[in-house]
């Protein structure tokens, strides 16, 4: 299933993209697509639906994160060992976790709001895990049993707020906007292997990002398994997994994010977004 959450901001309305890429509207069945919504049984239920009885959505309404209440946005660093040679770092030989700030979550089409003062804003295609079932301690065996499913992230990122502000990740990477994530919450099933998705980011026009999760260092399944040694991941919760190499930063010479700048990126079978660059405004 593609699940989604349409509609003005703090007013979504839960929904379904059909066989027919129709958006439905699931209002009538659950209240939200949130923890509550994630559980292997609750995804069991709307899999069962008749969806072309579910009313139709008209027009291109506005598209919301796929999931609502998500109470931890953790991220991975590094994880793909061509975009660690870009920017001149080592392959990390543990995953590199850091949090992104849950107030930074957004549509997949909002603006993206340059922070104030802001001199090297940069972009970041990425795979995203929804955490469906609580996650403590679990094997990497069994971690992928206990996700949801899967979506597109943009780990926008402030680089000189993450690097040359102190040795904290976190104040360049959850800054206001900085968190689109959908359009669709893809459900696992229909992701068999989260480890063969092609991945794409066109800064302008122009292709910049061109990937593949194939080429993770660390995959979905060893970074559900090794995140939960060191927090209770809860139905919800979502882990990004690190981008492929064609970053701004890791460009010569550099190229960072300025007003009116347009990003476009997906992840094959999840969806894509698009986001106008925007100044800062209070």
């Amino acid at each position: 299933m593609k699940l989604v959450r349409y509609g003005n901001p703090g007013k979504e309305k839960p929904g379904l993209i059909d066989a027919e890429g129709k958006l439905r509207d699931l209002s009538a069945v659950v209240k939200d697509i949130g923890p509550e919504q994630l559980s292997d049984t609750a995804l069991a239920k709307l899999r069962k639906l008749r969806t072309d009885k579910l009313p139709l959505v008209r027009g291109t309404p506005r598209m919301g994160c796929p999931v609502s209440g998500i109470g931890k946005f953790v991220a991975i660093g590094l994880n793909y060992s061509d975009h660690a040679a870009e920017t001149g770092m080592a392959i990390p030989k543990e995953p590199i976790v850091f949090m992104k700030a849950i107030s930074c979550i957004q549509g997949p089409n909002d603006p993206v709001m340059l922070p104030k003062g802001s001199v090297k804003s940069d972009w970041e295609v990425e795979l995203g895990i929804v955490i469906g079932t609580r996650a403590r301690y679990v094997s990497q065996k069994s971690a992928l049993d206990f996700v949801a499913g899967y979506c597109t992230v943009n780990d926008v990122s402030e680089r000189e707020y993450q690097i040359e502000r102190g040795p904290q990740w976190d104040k360049g990477k959850g800054c206001d906007t900085f968190g689109p994530i959908g359009p669709w919450l893809v459900t696992r099933d229909e992701v068999p292997n989260p480890q063969k998705l092609a991945m794409w980011l066109d800064l302008n026009g122009k292709r910049v990002q061109n990937g593949s999760t194939k080429t993770m260092i660390f995959g979905a399944a060893k970074l559900v398994s090794y995140v939960s040694q060191f927090m209770t991941l809860m139905p919800g919760d979502v882990i990004t997994t690190g981008t492929p190499p064609g970053v701004g930063m890791g460009m010569k010479p550099q190229v960072f994010l300025k007003k009116g700048d347009v990003m476009a990126l997906g992840i094959e079978g999840l969806g894509e977004q698009r986001q106008l660059v925007v100044p800062f405004k209070l």
